[in-house]
């Protein structure tokens, strides 16, 4: 037996695609889950994503503090520390993930 679909409406569609265009973009979703599980400064995260290129974490962090999924904490000492978190926003996403996460899993082949 299967269950009926979930109405969802036109402006959920294009609320959920908006976040999913941010989310879905290289890199991405691996750096937005290396800072929810901790990694705050820049090496950290750029060590938690394979293949990930420095100029391209510093694209994706603008991004991701563009969209509110993450803040920049800069503290003004020699050198200058920033450190980066998830934002409420940002830790409700990533547990919105988790089914996604689950499904593929599930249904997707293992990448060799």
């Amino acid at each position: 037996m299967t269950e009926p679909p979930l109405h969802i409406s036109d402006e959920e569609c294009r609320r959920v695609s908006g976040i999913m265009e941010v989310v879905g973009r290289r890199w991405t979703s691996g750096i937005l889950l290396a800072v929810g599980l901790g990694a705050e400064r820049f090496s950290e995260i750029e060590h938690r994503v394979d293949g990930l290129s420095s100029r391209m974490l510093t694209v994706r962090l603008r991004e991701l503090e563009e969209a509110g999924l993450i803040e920049r904490i800069v503290t003004p000492t020699i050198p200058v520390s920033v450190r980066y978190r998830t934002t409420q926003r940002g830790r409700e996403l990533l547990r919105a993930l988790q089914p996604l996460g689950q499904y593929a899993h599930r249904w997707e082949p293992e990448t060799p």
